[in-house]
């Protein structure tokens, strides 16, 4: 008896040194958590029309609406919120989060606050455009009125799941590359984008940045990752950056 209980132990042992070592793998590989407790310290400080929550569904009798519960590790645009970005710039990355959204809502990833992922209610989209969730928003010009003056990049598949749904976003982004002098020598890209484990962009040559941004702001070597949380509700979790070696 007293042999098993020392091999009990051990096993007991064993098990707390493998699973230290798994989250110290974690750390050690270099991904960074973008929402870690209540304070949001990795985002700006204004933050009008968001907030974090324990948990976020589509309202049942409401269903363009969220509904949230107390708590921490979900962060929520009530449809109205700020361009949210990181405080930190970063250059290449991994990207790895999880999205909400309610019936015909629209968001977007955006890299170097430029770049962006769209986020949109479209399941059930049989045509595949750059304006689907998964696709590389197009250009547009802000009018009056807005209006897209190019297709954007549209995903090899429609990836996306219905409305309510949690929904996973991979991918890997390359910024731009400048001289001496300013010039842009190399474009930014999309390396892949996976959305709910589909790959649906690979080596994506991106010219411009999409929406209004290409006309409005330079390019630039890094940027803050920014959220959109103004075209509809949206809700995020999981978000997490990994810098890449030049």
């Amino acid at each position: 008896m007293l042999r098993f209980r020392s091999l009990l132990a051990g096993c007991a042992w064993l098990m707390l040194v493998v699973s230290a070592g798994r989250a110290d793998d974690s750390t050690a590989k270099g991904w960074i958590e973008l929402i870690d407790g209540p304070k949001l310290d990795a985002w700006q400080s204004e933050r009008s029309g968001w907030t974090i929550v324990g948990d976020a569904k589509q309202d049942a009798k409401q269903p363009r609406r969220l509904v949230t519960q107390p708590g921490e590790g979900v962060l929520v645009s009530d449809g109205d919120g700020v361009n949210f970005h990181t405080k930190q710039p970063f250059k290449d990355v991994q990207l790895e989060c999880e999205f909400m959204i309610p019936e015909r809502s629209n968001a977007g990833v955006k890299l170097n606050g430029q770049y962006e992922i769209q986020i949109r209610d479209t399941a059930a989209m049989k045509e595949l455009t750059g304006d689907m969730c998964g696709g590389v928003y197009p250009r547009a010009k802000l009018g009056p009125p807005y209006a897209h003056i190019d297709e954007g990049i549209a995903p090899s598949e429609n990836a996306a799941k219905p409305a309510g749904e949690w929904q996973t976003l991979k991918l890997t982004f390359y910024s731009p590359r400048f001289d001496a002098a300013g010039k842009k020598v190399t474009n930014a890209r999309f390396e892949n984008v996976v959305l709910n484990g589909k790959q649906v962009h690979e080596r994506v040559d991106l010219k411009h940045p999409t929406g209004a941004a290409w006309n409005l702001e330079p390019e630039v070597a890094e940027g803050g990752l920014m959220l959109q949380g103004d075209h509809g509700p949206v809700a995020f979790r999981k978000i997490r950056v990994k810098e890449l070696a030049e």
